[in-house]
């Protein structure tokens, strides 16, 4: 019997959490998670990050982790506080990436304790716990956890981001993660998914296109254009892991091309700056053309006119620099993080802009400005927004509606069900119908709590 049940990112975009569980013909069984991230978004959602488990932590054997974004890691340390024991499993970068995330993870929750008076999820002795049981492995590489034989496959998501394949008795079942947004400019694109039984595939845009990604970098320009015409602020939410990395990539070419004006430029990051450092060390996972780039001597991710603050003395004393200016800070969804201290400084400003670049979480202050709210509260100060919010999804690192559909008919001739996950109830229910319209393939949108015998 192989049995999966969905213990998050079920008709929700964060809380990834899979359960697999495998009774061989003896008898055995062998539980593996695939992910186990927070809930983030409306403080409602992210009080299941404080209930307990679906499942005994201690019983389980081993964990996949398809990246290491906080919604697919950020309860992992509470996991081995609640008695995981088993190895956790990623690629190389993906594990250095890990720590980052969870300890800066970390520092945002106990903020949050502090105001709210909430119990802490998890200490900083659990992420040290949870890195000493996690194993780097490399794509293909394979793993044998009891009865599952399980290998990762390239998703072109982030650094490092894996497709987790898991055979079980014959039986194939490939769980997508998030999937990249080709073409990228640094990474390497996603594999096919190759054949498989079952698929759980991710679905945020799942009901709609990006642009293409030569109208981004254009849009790009044209906006920093503008900021340095008007005198204004250009405020960038961004999240640490590839967003950033990217941004920084075109702005570089921009600069270096002379295609815009020269304008001060801040990486307001400490965790996206300790990120680009493990981009830098991990050159052998991008793609030709960005290492083609390398070998001919330029830096893809610093330029004239880049300051990457890391102390807070630093992040404060960019507000004496004069407008025209742009400032890229965490968080992406503008939930926390320094650019909340910047949008309360400069979304007053009719000349500055707010430039979302990534997705944004519904209840989320990002979604809020996206969708034209005018007042605003952020750390306890109400703020009108007179400047301009503009929008680029070409920079999304998820795949957009085709590239998932094409990634489920790559498939299809051997696919019994797909499970469609990790996207809102819209997105999540419009792709489901698609797929079983358009491809005549069984596919259902779970919900938190769903248990399935895959046959």
């Amino acid at each position: 019997m192989l049995k999966l049940t969905f213990c998050g990112g079920a008709q929700s975009v964060t809380g990834s959490n899979y359960l697999l569980e495998g009774t061989s013909s003896s008898g055995k069984i062998t539980r593996i998670l695939i992910d186990c991230g927070l809930f983030q978004g409306v403080k409602d959602h992210e009080k299941l990050n404080y209930a307990p488990f679906a499942y005994n932590p201690s019983n389980i054997d081993a964990l996949f982790n398809t990246h290491t974004h906080v919604d697919h890691i950020g309860r992992i340390p509470r996991l081995v506080k609640d008695g995981f024991k088993g190895k956790i499993y990623s690629t190389s970068p993906g594990k250095e990436l890990a720590s980052l995330m969870l300890l800066d993870s970390l520092g945002l929750l106990e903020k949050d304790t502090e105001k709210d008076g909430e119990e802490l999820l998890y200490q900083r002795k659990d992420v040290e716990t949870a890195m000493n049981h996690w194993e780097a492995v490399e794509y293909h590489q394979g793993i044998k956890v009891g009865d599952f034989n399980v290998i990762l496959k390239e998703s072109g998501h982030i650094l490092g981001s894996a497709m987790i394949e898991v055979i079980f008795e014959g039986k194939k079942i490939l769980f997508t993660g998030d999937l990249g947004n080709p073409p990228n400019p640094i990474l390497r694109d996603a594999e096919g998914p190759g054949s498989a039984d079952y698929m759980v595939i991710e679905s945020a845009y799942g009901d709609r296109r990006h642009e293409y990604p030569q109208d981004a970098g254009l849009k790009l320009e044209r906006v920093i254009e503008g900021i340095a015409h008007d005198k204004g602020v250009l405020m960038i939410p961004s999240f640490s892991l590839e967003r950033t990395q990217k941004l920084l990539f075109d702005i570089n070419n921009l600069v270096e091309n002379e295609r815009i004006p020269q304008v001060p430029i801040f990486l307001d990051s400490p965790l996206a700056i300790k990120a680009t450092a493990v981009y830098k060390k991990y050159k052998s996972f991008f793609n030709e053309d960005a290492m083609k780039i390398i070998r001919g001597g330029d830096d893809l991710f610093n330029f004239p006119g880049l300051k990457m603050t890391l102390s807070t003395d630093e992040s404060k004393a960019i507000n004496n620099t004069p407008a025209p200016k742009i400032i890229i800070a965490g968080s992406g969804m503008s939930v926390g993080g320094r650019i909340v201290h910047h949008e309360r400084r400069y979304l007053s400003d009719p000349k500055s802009v707010l430039l979302l670049v990534g997705y944004q979480s519904a209840g989320s202050l990002g979604r809020r400005l996206m969708e034209g709210e005018k007042l605003v509260h952020i750390m306890g100060e109400d703020v009108v927004v007179r400047a301009k919010v503009e929008v680029i999804t070409g920079y999304s690192a998820h795949a957009d509606l085709d590239e998932l559909y094409r990634t489920v008919r790559l498939a299809s001739n051997t696919l019994k069900k797909v499970f469609v996950v990790q996207g809102e109830p819209k997105a999540t229910l419009f792709f489901t119908q698609k797929v079983k319209d358009c491809m005549g393939v069984d596919a259902i949108a779970p919900e938190i709590g769903d248990s399935f015998e895959l046959v």
